[in-house]
């Protein structure tokens, strides 16, 4: 069997090795941003369970006016996106204040698990809802398989971690879900949804997939 033309593998290297320059440049500016932020709130009276409350609330909030958008699609939808990702935020810095602040707790870190399940549960729940209502069945079912494999991105990081090993490989982890359905309530009102949605699926499982190639990898290793 001939051996693949040299360009195709440094097409392939250089593809991968972009999109881990960017994600590396994502994940270390919003790590800067949180810093600053979190140095301010460590000064205030702001608790990390009020953070994790407030985020969960807002999360909620804007799965519910995703329900209602059809009223004024651009307003509503637009609205939904400003609170969630609002909420995202303070689902995000709870932990981080938890830390800076020397208050972390194997609950508080349990909690914060949960609470990022249950914002992105109500969500897809609510633009499943929306995809009933129009009679999609397609788009219905690729958000059950978004919600499915969001969920195994998260479990099969905690399972790798748990054996001591490297879990947080791929593309699709909770900031990178958080960005896409953003991005797809902000499309919503130009008949968006329906393809981001479609896009948020595909990763998650796609991530999925890294999660398990890279445990088994380690795994061969030691």
């Amino acid at each position: 069997m001939d051996p693949p033309p040299p360009g195709d593998g440094l097409a392939t290297l250089r593809s991968a090795g972009g999109l881990a320059a960017v994600k590396r440049g994502y994940t270390d500016g919003t790590r800067r941003l949180a810093t600053r932020w979190i140095t301010g709130l460590a000064r205030t009276r702001v608790t990390p369970n009020a953070l994790t409350i407030g985020g969960i609330s807002l999360c909620i909030a804007a799965s519910v006016i995703v329900y209602f958008a059809y009223h004024r699609p651009w307003l509503l939808y637009w609205t939904a996106a400003v609170v969630f990702v609002i909420g995202s935020i303070l689902d995000v810095l709870d932990g981080a204040l938890a830390r800076h602040g020397g208050k972390a707790t194997p609950f508080g870190a349990f909690l914060d698990s949960i609470s990022d399940r249950v914002s992105e549960g109500f969500m897809l729940t609510a633009i499943a809802l929306v995809f009933a209502r129009e009679g999609n069945d397609i788009a219905i079912a690729f958000t059950i398989a978004a919600m499915a494999g969001s969920f195994l991105v998260s479990y099969a990081r905690a399972k790798a971690e748990l054996l001591g090993l490297k879990g947080d490989v791929g593309l699709g982890s909770r900031a990178e879900r958080v960005v896409v359905i953003t991005a797809a309530l902000t499309f919503a009102p130009w008949g968006g949804l329906q393809w981001v949605i479609y896009f948020l699926a595909a990763t998650a499982w796609l991530t999925v997939l890294q999660r398990v190639l890279s445990v088994r990898s380690q795994l061969r290793r030691s």
